[in-house]
């Protein structure tokens, strides 16, 4: 019986844990800057109290930026009419809490998404937009509406960081 050798090389469990390593020790700090202010965080008690204080309704534009999408689709995902936008906007209004929320975890999962896809705007772009069957067959885009819809898009791109395509 001849043995095959294969071409394949052996599974480097070093340049995992060194992945892990490197993520246990680095800091992940988001920052969202609207109207001239900064709004950081960099763990989830932080996040909460952004979140209660409330950030400006201009960060639905940069997100909007960072999404590629037109603001009137950001205000679909918030569930906000153009016109309450506006006026709220021009009056330098903080969002609501579950608004707020909406937006700085929208923030990180961008951030997270761009990570993933190795900082290629495009590729993650196109990701967000395609019908995923982890995801029960909806885009991952369209479960940015809700808190548990964030959730699961971030598992998704966790399994895709690891491997595991979804």
């Amino acid at each position: 019986m001849a043995h095959k050798i294969s071409n394949t090389l052996p599974f480097n469990t070093q340049r995992s844990v060194k992945k892990a390593s490197e993520a246990a020790t680095t800091h992940q700090k988001w920052v969202i800057e609207s109207e001239g202010k900064k709004y950081t965080w960099s763990n989830k008690m932080e996040r909460v109290g952004i979140i209660r204080r409330g950030i400006p309704y201009d960060s639905i534009e940069l997100i909007s930026k960072r999404l590629n999408r037109p603001v009137k689709a950001v205000l679909s995902i918030v569930g906000m009419p153009q016109t309450t936008y506006n006026k709220k906007k021009s009056e330098h209004s903080l969002l609501d809490t579950r608004d707020s929320e909406l937006i700085v975890l929208i923030t990180e999962l961008i951030d997270f998404g761009l990570e993933v896809f190795n900082n290629e705007e495009d590729k993650f772009q196109r990701w967000l937009k395609k019908p995923n069957l982890s995801l029960g067959g909806h885009t991952p885009e369209s479960l940015l509406d809700t808190v548990t819809g964030i959730d699961e898009v971030t598992f998704c791109l966790n399994r895709i960081e690891f491997g595991n395509f979804a």
